[in-house]
C-alpha cells in the first residue's frame, strides 16, 4: 500500500449515492463531491452521465460488470480508497442508489476509519423509493400498505445463521421490495410461499427504474420465477415489489407515458452537458444519444477578434448568429480583462431565442429579434436602417454569406470576425454507428447544414434506416439535396421547435 509522503495531509473518501440511474436524482451534494474528485471508483450500474460532473483531470475507474472482465473485489477496493486517499487526493466512491442500502457502505466506512481517513456519506434515492416516482408503484398506500421491507435476495455466502425469517416475512402486514433477487428468486419465492404468503400476491418486476427504457412486469408471486426468464432472463438492475400496491392501475405509470418513452434519439449538435435539445428530448422521455457531427473550437489566431475587441465602440450594430458565437466573443472579451462596459451603446441583434438567452445569461438583452429564427430574417430586420451603419458580425469559420451580402446591398457597412472554428467529426462513435446500420435508431435530429453534410460522410446510407428530424426548411433543402427527406420539420426554427416536431410525428 502506498505511503504518504512526508508533509502530505491525507486527502478524503466520499462514499456518493448515485441514485436509481436517471443523472437528475443525483443529490446536489453528490454533485458537489464529484466535482472536488481526484479519482473516481464507480460501479458499472451508474449512469455514465453522472460521471460528467466530475473535473477533466480526474481519473474514472469502473470496478468491473458481470461477464464483461474481472470485478474488483471488496478487499481491493478498500486498499485503493485508503492508497488514493494516503497520498492527498480525494476519492469519490459512487454507488448506485442509496450507499447504505445494500451497497457494503459499512464495510467500507470500517475500512476507512480503522485507517484513519476521513470520510463522509452522501445518500442516494434507493431503487424502491425511486419506483414509487418512476413506475407509479407508491410503496406505502393509505388503504394497502402502512409499513415497507427492504429485503436483499442474495445474502452473504457462508453466513452462520439466515438473515430473512421467511415465517415473519410472509405476515409482514405492508409492501416487500426485494432487491438483487433474480438467480435467487427460486430459493426465496418458494420460501415465502411455504411460509403462507399466498402465491396470487401481486407482483410487479421493475428493471432499470427511472432509465429511459425502464420496464414493468406485472404478475402472481406464484409465476415469478417463470416471468423472470421467459421470453429471456431478465438482466440486473431489477428489483421486486410484492403486495396489494403491486396491483394498482399501470395507468398510474406517467414514465412510461410521456410522448418519446421508448424511442431512441440521436442528437448530432456539439457535445454540450447542458444542451437545451438533448435535455428537452430526455424530459420527453427519449432515450438521448450524443454524436456530434461537429466540433466546436476556438480560432486558430484570436489577434483579429482582439483587435476588433479594441475598437468596439466603432460600430452601431453586433450581430450574433448563435450562442456559441456569443460564448466565445465574451469570453474573449473578458479574457482581455474588459467586461460588458465595452460594448457601450452598441446595439445587439440575435438570430433567435437560444441565441438571445445566451446573451441574457451575461446580462445583455438583444435589440432585435426576426420573426422568423434564420439569417434571412435577421438580414430584412437590420437591412430596414443598414444605410450607413457599421456591422460587425461574430461568426464560425464557416456557414452561409446571406447576412453579410444583404447587409452590403442595402448599403450597410459590414465586418465580419471569426469567433469560433465549426469543424467535422471524422470518426464517428462505434455504438452509434451500429445502432444505424441495424435500424435500432428511431431519429437524427439535424439543426445545420454543416451537421447534415458530415452526418452522410460519417453514415452514408445507414441515416436511411432512420427518421430524421430537421430544424429549419434551409436545412431541410440541405438534407434533399444529399437525397435524405426529413420525416419532421420544425414550425419554429429552435431546439424546443424540433423537439415538438419530433413528437407530432411520432403520434
Amino acid at each position: 500500500m502506498m505511503k504518504r509522503p512526508a508533509g502530505v495531509q491525507a486527502g478524503k473518501v466520499y462514499l456518493v449515492g448515485a441514485g436509481p440511474g436517471d443523472p437528475g436524482m443525483m443529490t446536489l451534494r453528490g454533485a458537489e463531491c464529484l466535482r472536488e474528485a481526484d479519482v473516481v471508483l464507480y460501479d458499472y450500474l451508474v449512469n455514465s452521465e453522472i460521471l460528467e460532473h466530475a473535473p477533466c483531470h480526474a481519473e474514472l475507474i469502473c470496478l468491473g460488470r458481470h461477464g464483461q472482465g474481472r470485478i474488483w473485489s471488496q478487499e481491493e477496493i478498500h486498499a485503493h480508497l485508503i492508497a488514493v486517499a494516503r497520498c492527498g487526493q480525494t476519492v469519490v466512491r459512487l454507488k448506485g442508489g442509496d450507499p447504505a442500502v445494500f451497497s457494503r457502505v459499512a464495510e467500507e466506512m470500517e475500512a476507512l476509519a480503522d485507517a484513519r481517513i476521513p470520510f463522509e456519506v452522501v445518500p442516494g434515492v434507493t431503487a424502491a423509493l425511486a419506483a414509487s416516482s418512476f413506475a407509479g408503484i407508491p410503496v406505502t398506500h393509505r388503504e394497502l400498505a402502512s409499513a415497507v421491507a427492504l429485503v436483499t435476495g442474495h445474502e452473504e455466502v457462508g453466513k452462520e445463521t439466515a438473515g430473512i425469517d421467511y415465517p415473519a416475512l410472509a405476515q409482514f402486514p405492508g409492501t416487500i421490495v426485494m432487491y438483487m433477487g433474480v438467480t435467487t428468486a427460486p430459493s426465496w419465492t418458494s420460501e415465502l410461499m411455504a411460509a403462507g404468503k399466498s402465491p396470487d400476491t401481486p407482483v410487479a418486476v421493475v428493471r432499470r427504474c427511472s432509465w429511459p427504457d425502464q420496464t414493468i412486469v406485472r404478475c402472481r408471486l406464484g409465476d415469478l420465477v417463470d416471468r423472470l426468464n421467459v421470453p429471456k432472463k431478465s438482466r440486473p438492475p431489477i428489483i421486486v415489489i410484492i403486495g396489494p400496491v403491486a396491483n394498482l392501475p399501470s395507468a398510474l405509470s406517467w414514465f412510461e407515458g410521456r410522448p418519446l418513452f421508448g424511442t431512441r434519439i440521436l442528437v448530432t449538435r456539439p457535445y454540450e452537458r447542458s444542451d437545451p435539445l438533448r435535455q428537452s428530448l430526455a424530459s420527453l422521455g427519449a432515450e438521448v444519444f450524443v454524436q456530434p457531427a461537429i466540433r466546436v473550437t476556438p480560432p486558430d489566431d484570436w489577434h483579429t477578434v482582439d483587435k476588433v475587441i479594441g475598437r468596439l465602440n466603432e460600430f452601431d450594430w453586433l450581430v450574433f448568429s448563435s450562442s456559441n458565437g456569443v460564448r466565445f466573443f465574451l469570453r474573449r472579451l473578458f479574457d482581455l480583462g474588459r467586461d460588458l462596459r465595452s460594448l457601450g451603446s452598441t446595439r445587439l441583434a440575435s438570430i433567435g431565442p437560444a441565441t438571445a438567452a445566451e446573451l441574457e445569461r451575461y446580462h445583455l438583452r438583444c435589440d432585435l429579434l426576426p420573426d422568423e429564427y434564420r439569417a434571412e430574417s435577421l438580414a430584412e430586420a437590420l437591412a430596414e436602417e443598414a444605410r450607413g451603419k457599421r456591422f460587425l458580425l461574430l461568426r464560425a469559420n464557416r456557414g452561409r454569406e446571406v447576412l453579410a451580402e444583404r447587409l452590403c446591398d442595402a448599403a450597410g457597412d459590414v465586418t465580419q470576425v471569426i469567433v469560433y472554428n465549426s469543424d467535422d467529426t471524422e470518426q464517428p462513435n462505434d455504438q452509434i454507428a451500429a445502432l444505424l446500420a441495424s435500424g435500432e435508431m428511431d431519429w437524427v435530429t439535424v439543426t445545420s447544414s454543416a451537421i447534415a453534410r458530415n452526418l452522410v460522410s460519417m453514415f452514408g446510407d445507414t441515416l436511411r434506416n432512420t427518421r430524421i428530424g430537421s430544424i429549419s426548411p434551409v436545412t431541410s433543402s440541405t438534407l434533399r439535396e444529399l437525397q435524405l427527406e426529413p420525416a419532421a420539420e420544425a414550425r419554429e426554427y429552435t431546439t424546443a421547435g424540433l423537439a415538438a416536431a419530433i413528437v407530432s410525428a411520432s403520434d
